[in-house]
Parts: C-alpha cells; sequence; structure tokens
C-alpha cells in the first residue's frame, strides 16, 4: 500500500507552482533511503500530476505531541539518531531540508522516523540550520514546547533580540548527556554546532548507539503508534474532500466527459496561452517507476559481473603493467550501475 499525492495542472500553472513540482520530482527521484518519505511512481493524466509515495499509518509527531504522548529521552535520542542518518544522506547530495519540525516527522506501524524532503534551502542557508531544526525538535519532544517562542508573525529584529537577551531552559529531570547534546545543536554560532553526523557520533551521549542497527531499524522506539485508531485529525482530510472541487473519485466520469465535450461543437477551449502552457506540463512531465529502474539496475549489475569475470580470464594472459579497464568495457555495453 501507498500515500498518492495529486496536483491539479491548471492551478500549479496560475500559481506558478509547476517548476516547483518538477523540481520536487527530479530531487526526490535520485533519493532512497530508510528514513525519508521514498517516491515510488510518477504520473500523468488530462487534468493532474501524481506522486506514489511510501505510506506511513502512525501519523506525524505533532499530532502525537497534541494528544499529549509523553516521549522519554530514550525514544528522542533514536530519533536524534534516525533523524541524523537521514541528513547526513540529503547533505551528501547537497540538499538542505529546512524545514524539519514534528509536523514533517511520520512514524510507520512501527516507528521509525522519516521525514518528507523539500527542495534546498535559499541565499544565507548552509546545511547547520536542519541541525538546529533537529535540536529544536527533539527540545520539543521532550518539554512540550519550543525552547524559544517564535511564531510566524514574529518579527525579525524581536527575534534576534530574544536570541541575544535569552536562555534556553533545559528540564532539570533531563540526564546530562542529552542536555549536553541538545546544547551543541542549539548552539547559535553555525560554525560551532553539531552539523554532521560524524559530530553527532563523537558525543559521548551516544557512544552506546549500535548505528548499524539504528540504519536497519532494528532497535526497539521508544513510542509506537496505535494500531487500533487513525493516527491524524479526520476533520482536516473530510475538509480536504468537501472543498475538493474536482474529487479523484469522479475523475473517471468528469474526463469522459470532458472529451465527449471537446469532440462537439459547444465545447469551449481554455484560452491559448494556457493551452500551450498545459501542453508543456505534459511534455515535459517526468514519468518515474522505481520499481522498474531497480530491475533495470540488477539486470546492469548482472552484465557487469559476467563481463567482469570474462575480463579477469582475460586480463590473466596479458603481460604484467598493461592496464585492461573494465569497467570502461562493460559500461559501454549499457551496464547501469
Amino acid at each position: 500500500m501507498y500515500a498518492m499525492k495529486y496536483m491539479n495542472k491548471q492551478k500549479c500553472i496560475e500559481r506558478d507552482e509547476v517548476r516547483n513540482v518538477f523540481r520536487e520530482l527530479q530531487i526526490m527521484q535520485g533519493l532512497e533511503h530508510p528514513f525519508l518519505v521514498n517516491l515510488w511512481y510518477s504520473f500523468q493524466d488530462e487534468e493532474d500530476m501524481f506522486m506514489v509515495v511510501d505510506l506511513l499509518l502512525g501519523g506525524d509527531l505533532r499530532y502525537h505531541l497534541q494528544q499529549n504522548v509523553h516521549f522519554t529521552e530514550g525514544a528522542v535520542k533514536l530519533y536524534i539518531c534516525e533523524l541524523a542518518l537521514a541528513l547526513e544522506y540529503l547533505q551528501r547530495y547537497h540538499i538542505i531540508h529546512r524545514d524539519i519540525k514534528p509536523d514533517n516527522i511520520l512514524l510507520d506501524e512501527h516507528a521509525p522516523e522519516v521525514f518528507q524532503v523539500y527542495l534546498d534551502g535559499g541565499p544565507g542557508y548552509s546545511y547547520p540550520v536542519d541541525w538546529w531544526s533537529l535540536g529544536v525538535t527533539a527540545y520539543e519532544l521532550l518539554r512540550g514546547w519550543r525552547p524559544y517562542e517564535i511564531h510566524s508573525a514574529t518579527p525579525i529584529d524581536e527575534i534576534l533580540n530574544m536570541f541575544k537577551v535569552e536562555r534556553v531552559h533545559y528540564s532539570s529531570t533531563w540526564c546530562k548527556g542529552m542536555v549536553v547534546l541538545l546544547k551543541k545543536l542549539l548552539t547559535k554560532d553555525p560554525e560551532c554546532r553539531l552539523s554532521s553526523l560524524r559530530d553527532i557520533q563523537s558525543v559521548p551521549y551516544l557512544a552506546d548507539m549500535n548505528w548499524d542497527a539504528v540504519f536497519e531499524k532494528a532497535l526497539m522506539p521508544g513510542f509506537v503508534p496505535n494500531k487500533g485508531r487513525l493516527n491524524c485529525d479526520p476533520t482536516f482530510e473530510l475538509e480536504e474532500m468537501i472543498l475538493e472541487s474536482k474529487p479523484l473519485h469522479k475523475k473517471k466520469k468528469r474526463l469522459a466527459k470532458n472529451r465527449s465535450r471537446d469532440g462537439t461543437k459547444d465545447s469551449c477551449p481554455l484560452n491559448g496561452h494556457l493551452q500551450q502552457c498545459l501542453e508543456t506540463v505534459r511534455k515535459e512531465f517526468i514519468i518515474f517507476n522505481r520499481e522498474k529502474l531497480r530491475r533495470q539496475q540488477g539486470q546492469g549489475s548482472q552484465l557487469l559481473d559476467t563481463d567482469s569475470q570474462a575480463g579477469g580470464q582475460a586480463q590473466s594472459k596479458l603481460q604484467d603493467g598493461c592496464n585492461n579497464n573494465l569497467l570502461t568495457h562493460t559500461c559501454t555495453r549499457g551496464c547501469s550501475s
């Protein structure tokens, strides 16, 4: 089972969002990690662009905070490690998340954590901003509120002054190791902040972590969502369905009606510019199938193995010092590895 996101082409054009959608697709097609919401398929029809991704039924951490779930230090410690692995992976691909918060951290039914990938950062941002956000998120999970009282409407000068005069208060009930880790993540100077997996792994509090087990989701999480209930607010989902002007469940009839109407003299064609934009979206949309890609990569690997064995036998007959570049040879025959 998967989750599916669909975006109306005409609305995207009117809101000038097509480039962002294409960029998101392009980025997600190149990523795959245990702690990311991975893209599996992308496709289109006349009306919409579709993205099919991992289905996470455990809800997001914001929902569980609002349900007054108490996250233990052990649970938060594991979250930090899992998200650190994901951040390190994104940095390898030169991606800045910029929006790490409980709302964007989703749980599956067994509770390994993943977060949704967004576009890389704008001017003035670099990777340390994500590690700051990780610290803020961990603090909020432990305490129930953020280290600074900042909202979207808070003026920038007020925020800057807050950072100058206010100190973060750490609970006396937290262990010293957790407090030291949070302080290093919430260091205001990005040059001095923990901002890589290596930095995180060097913290004494995490010295006992089995990082291979974290990556393989082999550690028991401190919090597991209730499988017998819906881990989200159904009101919001119902409102979306009610307000949707072109609901998905009526698409088949709607498209058939449109095609029938387009074949009559009474049809009202879209204005020329919009029609041209829709045609451009149709042509430039990137269709993606991760399963098919994996099969192709598997076939490419088999080609590489077979040719390497043959090349190895041939190489043994060559004189010492000759350079037989087997990788280049096999790649010219379509090796996709």
